[in-house]
Parts: structure tokens; sequence; C-alpha cells
């Protein structure tokens, strides 16, 4: 209406239409200002809030995304230590003619008086009893009962276990037996037998359990009484039982010659 009426004004008072617009610019141009302001406010909140939900979806997406392929990362890695630990217990054992499978450790038992830990290979894997159980760094135990899927491992800490063994240099033997603790004493060594600290011990290949070589540990502490026949010899054991992940069950097959 105001233009229409302008445009009347102009057409007709060419003079007066000066002062004329001058007071409806005075008039409506403040109104009009505050009109645009107020919508374009409004268009911006819009504008701002759609896409600020908007960037959320995306974020949730990318945080699901991110999360997936760090999963899948782990997984790779922890795949890639499993392979390369894997190498290393097996490697140690290529010469030897026995064959072989590598397990997990699935458990360990819950009491404080037994040292025993569970693997998940059993007799669908020829695991049998009696077999021996050990690591690229030594002995670890024997197999004491297995199933078809799992099997149990008494360690050599146990105060049940018992290795026939012999010292690495002078090949003097005795009997290493566990303490319930992460420690092995050694039995019937002769008093008169040159033993030293770090003294290597290793398995006699006697008994039908542990191959011949196989380290068990080294001497830590040694007590010799005058009046006794044999001495008192404690072994640190070769193996970390505090960090076992995977162990070598050496199965039933060609003996060693």
């Amino acid at each position: 209406m105001l233009s229409l009426i302008l445009m009347t004004v102009n057409a007709r008072y060419d003079k007066v239409n000066l002062f004329f617009e001058s007071i409806v610019v005075l008039f409506v141009s403040p109104a009009q200002s505050f009109f645009s302001s107020v919508t374009d406010s409004i268009t911006d909140g819009f504008d701002h809030y759609f896409f600020l939900v908007r960037t959320s979806i995306e974020n949730e997406r990318l945080l699901l995304e991110l999360d997936r392929l760090s999963k899948k990362n782990n997984k790779l890695l922890e795949r890639n230590k499993f392979l390369e630990r894997s190498a290393n217990l097996t490697n140690f054992m290529d010469e030897d003619a026995r064959p072989l499978v590598v397990a997990k450790v699935i458990g360990y038992d819950a009491t404080q008086w037994s040292k025993v830990i569970f693997i998940n290979k059993g007799t669908d894997h020829k695991v049998e009893k009696n077999l021996s159980v050990v690591t690229d760094a030594g002995v670890v135990g024997h197999v004491i009962h297995a199933s078809l899927k799992s099997s149990k491992v008494l360690l050599i800490t146990d105060s049940r276990s018992a290795v026939d063994s012999l010292f690495q240099e002078s090949r003097k033997s005795g009997i290493v037996v566990g303490t319930g603790e992460d420690i092995c004493e050694m039995k019937f060594v002769s008093i008169s037998a040159k033993v030293s600290v770090g003294d290597k011990v290793v398995s006699s290949g006697l008994g039908g359990v542990f191959r011949k070589g196989l380290v068990v540990g080294s001497v830590v502490d040694i007590v010799k009484e005058g009046h006794e026949l044999f001495q008192e010899i404690r072994l640190a054991t070769s193996v970390d039982f505090s960090n076992l992940e995977e162990v070598v069950v050496l199965l039933s097959g060609q003996e060693e010659m």
C-alpha cells in the first residue's frame, strides 16, 4: 500500500515526493530493520539447530566407527602377539622329533595350596595324562588330567611335583620338588657335590615324563651342614609363572635316541 501511495504521489507531485518519502522512511525503516533482524535471527537459529543435529548424528556415527576400528586393531595386535609367542615356543623344539601342540592357559587353580593351570587342549588334540608341558624358557609341569577340550597341568612349583634332574655342568643328579611357592628345592644332592649359586639345573630324562635336557631352573641358595648327608639347595624356576599365556604340550611320539 505504501509503495502504491508513493508511486501515485511521485507521479503527481515531483517536488513533494522527496519530503513525503523521507517521512515514510523515517517511520517505516526502524520497523523494517527490526523485522529483518528478528527474521534473520530465527533463520540462523533454525539453521544452527539443524546443523548441530546433523553434526551430532555424524559424530555419533564416527565414534561408533572409531570404536569398531579400535577393537579390530586391538584384535589384530593380540593375534600378532600370539603368533610371535607361538613361534618362540616352537622354534626351540625344531630339532625334536616328537610332535607337540601349542595351548593357551585358560585358568589357574583358585586355591593357594596347589599350583595348577588349565589349558584349552585335551584328548581331541591328543593330549593325555603325564605328558610334559614346557615353554621356550623351560619346564612348566605335566598333565594330570585331560578331558575332550581342556586339560589340567600340575606346575613344578606344586608340593606334589617331583622332577628327576641334574646339574648341567657337573652332571650330579637330584630331585627337584615344589614348595608351594614360586621356588623349588633340589633334594638328595650329596654333601660332597660341588654346587655354586647360578648353576643351571636340567631334566635328566628319567621317570618317563620329561625328556632330557629341559631347563628346570638355577641355584639361588645353598646350605651345607657338616653332619648332614645332603645339601639344601633352592632353585629359581626358569619359567615366569606369573606371566604364562601359552605353553607347549609334548605329545607321545618318537623317543629320543
